[in-house]
C-alpha cells in the first residue's frame, strides 16, 4: 500500500489516476482507526475507483493541549488495518504538520452561517475553524469527487457541507451512519483510553439517548431534557456536559416542537477525563 507524507507526491500519484478517468473518494481521519472508520472506507470503495485515507492529528482543532498530546497515534497499525481491507485501491496520506500548514500553524477564519456557535462551538473555542481549515486543505490537495464523514460528529458534518456550499467546491459530502459497539457505545478513537469502570459505564449514554427518543414522542423537549439531566446527575461515574434537542438543519436548540421539522438529540459526557459525544435522530 502506498503511504505518502508529502502533498507533492500524493498529488502526482492522484493526477496519474485521474488521467485514466478514475474516481477518487476521500476519508479524512485522525488515525487510531477502528471499525467505524473502516465502514466509511468500505462505503467509499463501493462508490469510487480509488480511496484516499488521510491520517493526521490536526492541532488547530484542539482547544485542550492535554487532549492533543494524549490523542492516540498508531500509524503502523492503521496502515495494516487498511491493507486488510484493500491494499490495491487505498492510498494513505499521513502528512507532517509542516506539509499541511507550510510553516504557519494557524486556523483560517470561517463563517458557517452560525452553525459553528451551537453545541460544540459553545464548549470548544475555535474548534470548527480548525476543522474547516484542515478539511478544506485536504480537499484542495486530494481533489476528491466524494468525501465521507460519520454522523457521530453530526455538527462537524453539517459544517463541512456548509463550507462546500459556500466555497462552491465540486465535492459530494456523503454522510455515514454512526457505527456502534455491541453495547451501543458510539465507536471513537478515544474509547481505547477509557479505564475499565468507565468503559463499562459508557453504554449508559446511548441507552439514555434511546429512552429520550421514546419520550420525545409524547413529552415536551424541556421535559425530556430535564429527565436526561436527572439521569446523569444520579450517575456515579459519568458527568453530563450538555444534552440538547435541536433542529437538524439549523442545530439551534428548540423550545417547542413543530410539524414537518426534523429533530436530533445531541450529548457530550465526561467519563473521567475522556470526553464522549453522541447523537440520535428523534423523528
Amino acid at each position: 500500500m502506498e503511504v505518502y507524507s508529502e502533498k507533492q507526491q500524493i498529488t502526482a500519484a492522484l493526477d496519474a489516476v485521474k488521467a485514466q478517468n478514475k474516481t477518487v473518494g476521500l476519508v479524512p481521519t485522525m488515525g487510531a482507526l477502528h471499525e467505524g472508520h473502516l465502514e466509511l472506507v468500505k462505503k467509499a470503495l463501493v462508490e469510487n475507483d480509488l480511496v484516499v485515507v488521510s491520517i493526521f492529528v490536526n492541532p488547530t482543532q484542539f482547544d485542550n493541549k492535554d487532549d492533543l498530546e494524549k490523542y492516540p497515534r498508531t500509524l503502523e497499525t492503521d496502515v495494516a488495518l487498511l491493507e486488510a481491507v484493500n491494499a490495491q485501491r487505498i492510498m494513505v496520506y499521513a502528512p507532517t504538520i509542516n506539509d499541511v500548514y507550510e510553516g504557519e500553524l494557524v486556523a483560517q477564519k470561517f463563517d458557517f452561517d452560525g452553525l459553528e456557535f451551537e453545541m460544540e462551538g459553545k464548549f470548544r473555542s475555535g474548534h470548527f475553524d480548525g476543522v474547516g481549515t484542515i478539511v478544506k486543505r485536504l480537499f484542495e490537495i486530494v481533489k476528491p469527487e466524494k468525501a465521507y464523514f460519520g454522523e457521530k460528529d453530526f455538527q462537524q458534518l453539517a459544517i463541512i457541507k456548509k463550507m462546500v456550499e459556500k466555497h462552491d467546491m465540486p465535492i459530494v459530502i456523503v454522510p455515514c451512519a454512526i457505527y456502534r459497539e455491541l453495547n451501543g457505545l458510539a465507536m471513537s478513537s478515544r474509547n481505547v483510553r477509557l479505564k475499565p469502570d468507565y468503559k463499562e459505564a459508557a453504554p449508559f449514554i446511548y441507552k439514555t439517548l434511546t429512552s429520550a427518543k421514546e419520550k420525545f414522542g409524547t413529552e415536551s423537549a424541556s421535559d425530556v431534557s430535564e429527565w436526561v439531566e436527572n439521569q446523569f446527575s444520579a450517575h456515579p461515574l459519568l458527568d453530563l456536559e450538555y444534552f440538547i434537542i435541536a433542529d437538524e438543519n439549523t442545530l439551534k436548540t428548540i423550545t417547542e416542537k413543530e410539524k414537518q421539522k426534523k429533530y436530533r438529540a445531541f450529548i457530550a459526557v465526561y467519563a473521567d477525563d475522556i470526553r464522549l459525544i453522541d447523537n440520535i435522530a428523534l423523528n
